[in-house]
């Protein structure tokens, strides 16, 4: 069967001032939620396998969340390192925006690390939840030693760490060698004006880089595209606009990495590129009428639900 390798990190996160009124929310946050839209959207024949490295004092946790995945390799686990586990405060400002503070000890993977367990995955999809899943280095030798798919969330790359843990917003240093890394890759609307005031701009570097699919996802307007000429076998460079659907219930938690690895998903199951944004956006919209990852997979699936997420406190 066909794996795709997942890396990225699982969070433990505190979330402040999502429910007016309400205590503060604890839930799995971070990779948990693109597993959980990878899961219920990757084509019957495909696998999940996790690169994720997790602190001991949450492990078992973290095990106990990704026996919950129905596409998880068999013998599938997180790699246990002896430090702390990430774990994030989050304090929503407005339904999009938040600042987040960020504490815990996970190290990076090096090349030595991934090469031999990269070597028989035919795809993978890398989300920057912390920002230091990877430096440079090891992602460029990830692309000249990794010859399936790659895409890549940016997110937390654009995100500098202050001596509290509070993540500013920030330009990504070397931008087009991070863009010669990965096929595809995502980023917001306010991390693509980090880079550049003219999107138009911005695409041509990243196609001009290797990038063959640049997504930016704007919110409740849904998401823009630019293909690189030959995706999907067109013959020139082309962008649009693929709107979502409109929700009643909002809580951003988590849509852009929902919508990340449902779009990575389809892509691998051979949809073109609108109806597989149109699968994401449709993926990102669902999240945002449920609480956590916990469940998630099930949720996005339509199932209906009967027990809550649990985890640490």
């Amino acid at each position: 069967m066909p794996r795709i390798g997942v890396i990225g990190s699982m969070v433990w996160d505190v979330i402040h001032g999502r429910d007016p009124g309400a205590r503060p929310a604890e839930e799995w946050g971070g990779i948990a939620y693109a597993l959980a839209g990878m899961d219920a959207s990757l084509p019957d024949d495909w696998q999940i396998v996790p690169l994720i490295k997790v602190g001991r004092d949450l492990a078992s946790e973290a095990a106990r969340f990704l026996g919950t995945l129905r596409r998880l390799a068999r013998g599938a686990r997180c790699v246990e390192v002896p430090v702390p586990n990430n774990r994030v405060v989050l304090h929503y400002q407005s339904a999009e925006r938040r600042c987040e503070r960020m504490s815990g000890g996970v190290p990076a993977w090096t090349w030595a690390e991934l090469g031999p367990m990269v070597r028989d995955l035919d795809a993978l999809y890398v989300n920057f939840i912390s920002g230091f899943e990877l430096c440079l280095g090891t992602a460029e030798a990830l692309r000249r030693g990794f010859r399936g798919p790659i895409y890549a969330d940016l997110h937390s790359l654009f995100l500098g760490m202050q001596h509290d843990g509070m993540r500013v917003l920030r330009p990504l240093p070397d931008a087009p060698s991070w863009f010669g890394c990965f096929d595809t890759i995502q980023m917001n609307e306010d991390e693509m004006r980090q880079l550049s005031p003219d999107p138009l701009a911005l695409a041509a570097d990243a196609i001009g880089a290797g990038v063959s699919l640049l997504v930016v996802t704007l919110g409740a307007r849904g998401a823009a595209y630019v293909a690189a000429p030959g995706v999907d076998g067109g013959g020139a460079v082309r962008t649009a606009l693929v709107p979502a659907p409109s929700v009643d219930v909002l809580d951003p938690t988590g849509c852009g990495d929902v919508f990340g690895a449902a779009l990575c998903a389809r892509r691998l199951a051979a949809d073109a590129v609108e109806p597989a944004l149109r699968h994401a956006n449709a993926m990102a919209a669902r999240n945002a009428g449920f609480r956590g990852a916990g469940g998630l997979g099930r949720h996005l699936r339509g199932e209906l639900l009967t027990a809550d997420a649990g985890g640490p406190r």
